[in-house]
């Protein structure tokens, strides 16, 4: 540890009241000096400078009557000048000397009662130059030399010298000195009575204040309150303390600038309240005591709120979380989510949220990391019990702040009876469907039969009537029949599958696959119906995070619509251009699926319903509207969205556009 750090470590254990009697006597002192030094320097440059002007003056003076003198070699009358310019007056204790030379540096007169020392000629005035200073030596005393040139006319004829005695500069500096340090001595001393007096005029109530917070901070708040003379605060007495449905007049209600009611009449003589006259100390321990008073009664409402707020949280029906952002680990959940989820309470906490969706939660938890404010709502979400049962949930999201560290409250919803219901509802429309395609599908399944039997027939007759079959035929026979086998088989596989119930987990999907399935079972059908397919189909498309039963169930109700617009335009047209379009494509991070067909249209004030469940345009018995209500629930479940490009008597575009599967979290969040 540093010398600085040791003294300042030192300076912070001292009390207050030595703390403020050296920071001001420091402060002083401070100014003082600075004063003192910036007011000694310019006095002492002053001083001096003036006494060097003097010793030009007697140079300059002595130059211009010496001149006559010198030219008339009258040496006498150049002692007497020379001596009473020394002596004049006072000039006595500042002048050492004066002396004169000729042109040729000769001595030609000097004041000293000895010979002149040689180092006094040392300064020299230059032919370019009029005067010259500098600092000599002359018997052990410093002497300050000024030279002054004595000209006649253009020329230069000699050079007067005058000696002044730096001692008499000193001396006169040192008066100063003096004079400055006494100042400087009152000012402290001044300073230290004031100083003395002032913090202990602070000290003393701040000692109060820290003894009365020394006891808040070991949780003591029954502490009286003396508010002077005679005047105890009984916390009994105020009605808001014991009945914390009624608010504190002074705190809740004073802001409105109006007297206190019936209720709180007693409020505007409250004691407590009562402000004593004084300066700002005093002020300061009456506001300090509002404040003990203020904590005392919100800590009684904080209290009951929160045990309030506990309740609900403990017997919420919902299981309700408490996570960690940084962390991501649960730090408290409610009895109902130990109930659901099948932990126990000890085993849940410090559990990892994305233990419990490792498909989804992630995404709740990096949108708040992230920054992202507000409250939150992931819809249908896969969680899973202790021991791996799935179930879905929906989540609200909030951020707080937990025990000093930022989190997030997660109320869940169990769903899973509603995503079953749905999923009944999706299966009676697609066993609907099936029926639909029952035609259709026959007629599918009868051609590749037919095949098989043409072909069994001619082995057959071949047989009976022994006669030889090539090679090449019968290998070409018993090719046809295996290829017409498994058209037959892969039929039947597409049908089980569309028919067959979805499964929980998701999984990434080619949009062009249930395409391509839905289409082998409808196609011939639609052929039939003499409506035909323009297919466009992108290459290289980006899988999307779905089921593809769903996918085909969404594609199904979409041409089957297109079919019936198709068949109503026809009825008023019969010359009416027959045909749907399929594309596909990616666009950025999304992949889309357009159905365009050349039907009737639809009306733009129906274009809002017709996603509502039991909403149809059809008459009565043709349909119960679920369809489009399906396949916008199933577009929504995978992050998608769908817009309609139409108009009465121009055909329809539904454009679906669904996130990539590495999109699809970003996208739901």
């Amino acid at each position: 540890m540093t010398l600085f750090q040791k003294t300042f470590t030192r300076l912070a254990r001292i009390g207050l009241r030595e703390k403020l009697l050296f920071s001001m006597l420091a402060a002083v002192l401070f100014i003082s000096v600075a004063i003192a030094l910036i007011s000694r320097y310019i006095l002492v440059s002053s001083l001096t400078n003036e006494l060097e002007m003097r010793g030009f003056a007697i140079a300059h003076s002595v130059a211009e009557r010496g001149g006559s003198y010198i030219l008339d070699n009258d040496i006498p009358k150049l002692l007497v000048l020379i001596f009473d310019e020394a002596k004049l007056r006072q000039r006595k204790d500042l002048v050492a000397y004066i002396f004169i030379e000729d042109q040729n540096n000769d001595i030609l007169a000097h004041t000293l009662t000895h010979e002149l020392p040689k180092n006094l000629r040392s300064n020299t005035l230059p032919p370019d130059r009029h005067d010259s200073i500098k600092l000599m030596e002359l018997g052990g005393r410093e002497i300050y030399d000024l030279a002054a040139g004595i000209n006649e006319g253009l020329y230069r004829i000699g050079t007067v010298h005058v000696g002044l005695n730096k001692r008499h500069i000193d001396s006169l500096v040192g008066k100063l000195r003096v004079a400055f340090l006494g100042f400087i001595s009152a000012v402290v001393i001044i300073t230290i009575i004031l100083s003395s007096w002032l913090s202990k005029y602070i000290t003393k109530p701040v000692s109060d204040l820290t003894r009365l917070s020394d006891e808040i901070s070991r949780g003591n708040f029954d502490i009286p309150l003396k508010l002077g003379s005679g005047e105890d605060w009984n916390a009994a007495e105020c009605p808001a303390f014991s009945n914390t449905d009624l608010p504190c007049w002074h705190f809740d209600q004073s802001r409105s600038g109006q007297r206190p009611g019936e209720a709180h009449r007693k409020c505007a003589d409250c004691a407590f309240y009562r402000k004593h006259e004084g300066d700002e100390v005093v002020q300061l321990g009456d506001s300090f005591r509002n404040m003990v008073w203020s904590i005392k009664l919100y800590r009684r409402r904080l209290r009951e709120s929160e045990e309030k707020y506990r309740s609900l949280f403990d017997s919420g029906p919902d299981p309700i979380f408490v996570v960690d952002c940084e962390s991501g680990t649960v730090r408290d959940a409610n009895p109902r989510a130990t109930e659901l989820y099948g932990y126990a309470k000890d085993d849940l906490l410090g559990l990892k949220f994305l233990d419990l969706g490792p498909e989804h939660n992630a995404d709740c938890l990096e949108y708040f990391n992230e920054g992202g404010g507000g409250c939150v709502y992931f819809p249908k979400r896969l969680h899973y019990k202790n021991g791996g049962e799935p179930f879905f949930v929906n989540m609200h999201a909030c951020p707080i702040s937990y025990r000093g560290r930022h989190a997030i409250i997660i109320a869940v919803t169990d769903i899973t009876e509603l995503i079953e219901k749905d999923a009944q509802l999706i299966q009676a429309g697609k066993m609907k469907s099936l029926g639909e395609m029952s035609a259709g599908v026959a007629h599918e399944i009868n051609q590749p039969l037919n095949a098989i039997k043409v072909g069994s027939e001619f082995l057959s007759m071949m047989q009976e009537e022994d006669l030889d079959i090539p090679k090449e035929h019968f290998l070409q026979v018993v090719h046809e029949i295996s290829s017409q086998v498994d058209r037959a088989a892969e039929i039947i596989d597409t049908l089980r599958s569309f028919g067959r119930k979805s499964d929980l987990m998701e999984e990434q999907v080619d949009l062009n696959q249930p395409i391509r399935a839905v289409l082998s079972m409808l196609r011939r059908q639609f052929e039939l119906d003499n409506i035909r397919f323009d297919l466009k189909l992108a290459d290289g498309l980006n899988p999307v995070q779905a089921h593809s039963n769903r996918l085909q169930q969404v594609i199904f109700n979409m041409v089957t619509n297109a079919r019936d617009a198709i068949n109503d335009i026809s009825q008023a047209d019969g010359n009416a251009e027959r045909r749907i379009s399929i594309r596909t494509g990616n666009a950025e991070n999304r992949v889309f699926l357009e159905v365009e067909d050349t039907g009737s249209g639809i009306d733009e004030k129906d274009q809002q319903k017709i996603f509502e469940p039991f909403f149809t345009t059809k008459e009565a018995g043709q349909g119960m509207g679920l369809g489009l209500a399906i396949t916008y629930g199933i577009i929504k479940d995978y992050g998608g969205e769908i817009r309609i490009n139409s108009g009465k008597g121009e055909g329809t575009v539904f454009r679906m556009e669904f996130p990539a599967a590495s999109m699809r979290g970003e996208a739901k969040a």
